[in-house]
């Protein structure tokens, strides 16, 4: 025993050694102590879960988790789609001030940006002010809508999908779409046929990531939605704030993480989760 200890410490194994302990300190252990208090407080037991899928409300909350995440996932692509298009495909000063302004954006604190969105939006705001130039009298109330809260959790979660789309259309080999022209397609056909397929696994990379980050915003719909657009991290943050229901609580972060890792598994299923590192 005492030999094998000192074989382990002397091999490459030791190196793992600070991440596993930095891992079980800062991540196992609060998460286990999560699901322990999920089944413990207040009473032992199911009870926890049982109160929370028989709430009507605690389950519409989850549900509007997910269809926020998706259409935030959604429109994120189809607004970064076209920018890591440009800069991976044409490169140059372009491209270089496109990937400068987003990796700037991906920098910036999500809180400050937050608040950036919160004086744009607001009632004496730049849009309000143009609205009301152009005639919208009076003009109507974007801040604290559902409006306010997905278009800056969608500009929030934008440099994720850019970067991870960029990095896949960077290695797309021009020369194929030069052949396809060559042979007579026409652009949107060749991009349709040729270019689309080839960047699909950066689409699912950046929309897995979107979609799995944005399962977890808090601040965001906080301060800028609507209190009908509550999400699951607003919830717990009210159990814990103002309940002081730690089980509850507790019982709805597992609820959302074992839904996570659901969504993890269906990507491994059919993508593989190695690549979505690439």
């Amino acid at each position: 025993m005492g030999s094998s200890v000192s074989r382990l410490l002397r091999g490459p194994a030791v190196l793992y050694l600070p991440a596993a302990l930095f891992l079980l300190v800062f991540f196992l252990v609060p998460l286990f102590n999560v699901a322990w208090m999920s089944f413990t407080e207040p009473d032992t037991g199911f009870g926890n879960y049982t109160a929370f899928f028989a709430s009507s409300f605690d389950v519409g909350v989850l549900l509007n988790t997910f269809k926020t995440a998706a259409i935030v996932t959604l429109t994120s692509l189809i607004f970064a789609y076209p920018v890591a298009y440009v800069a991976a495909r044409y490169g140059g000063a372009l491209g270089s001030i496109l990937l400068l302004v987003v990796t700037l954006s991906f920098w910036t604190s999500f809180l400050v940006r937050t608040y950036a969105w919160m004086v744009i939006l607001g009632v004496k705001g730049p849009v309000t002010a143009a609205l009301i130039m152009l005639g919208w009298s009076p003009p109507p109330q974007i801040l604290f809508t559902t409006f306010a809260s997905t278009f800056a959790m969608t500009h929030l979660l934008m440099p994720f999908m850019i970067l991870t789309l960029y990095a896949v259309m960077r290695r797309i080999d021009g020369t194929y779409m030069r052949a396809a022209a060559g042979l007579g397609a026409k652009p949107l056909k060749a991009f349709t046929s040729i270019y689309l397929p080839l960047s699909l696994p950066g689409i699912a990379n950046g929309s897995v990531l979107v979609f799995i980050t944005c399962l977890g915003f808090y601040v965001t719909p906080v301060l800028l939605g609507s209190p009908r657009d509550k999400m699951i991290a607003g919830r717990i943050g009210d159990e814990i704030e103002q309940m002081l229901n730690f089980g509850g609580a507790s019982a709805m972060a597992i609820v959302l993480l074992v839904a996570t890792l659901g969504l993890f598994a269906l990507y491994s299923r059919f993508f593989g989760l190695d690549k979505l590192w690439r």
